[in-house]
């Protein structure tokens, strides 16, 4: 169990970011407002860990327009893919390893 403790990300040890990990794994794509939904958290709370996560190539932002409106989207990078898979594997290992 010790090893899988140590294969866990920090950068996951948020709710949120966990959240904004599992929407973007099973969507193509996701703009603020859905992600903001699907989280239930602050356009400031989300914006913080979009950030985050952003700085360290674990998702993408992708800024254009619908109109003259501006619509930003996000999408998981594959070393954010890596990273997450990794992270869930080591969390299911520890699970495993107690029963």
């Amino acid at each position: 169990m010790k090893k899988a403790i140590e294969q866990l990300n920090k950068l996951f040890d948020s709710r949120i970011r966990i959240g904004i990990m599992s929407a973007l794994i099973v969507n193509e794509s996701l703009n603020f407002n859905d992600l903001k939904g699907l989280i239930d958290v602050t356009d400031g709370n989300l914006a913080t860990h979009i950030k985050t996560l952003e700085e360290n190539n674990y998702i993408k932002v992708h800024k254009g327009f619908i109109g003259k409106k501006t619509n930003t989207t996000y999408t998981i990078t594959r070393a954010g893919e890596v990273a997450f898979k990794s992270h869930l594997k080591a969390l299911e290992k520890i699970i495993n390893d107690i029963n």
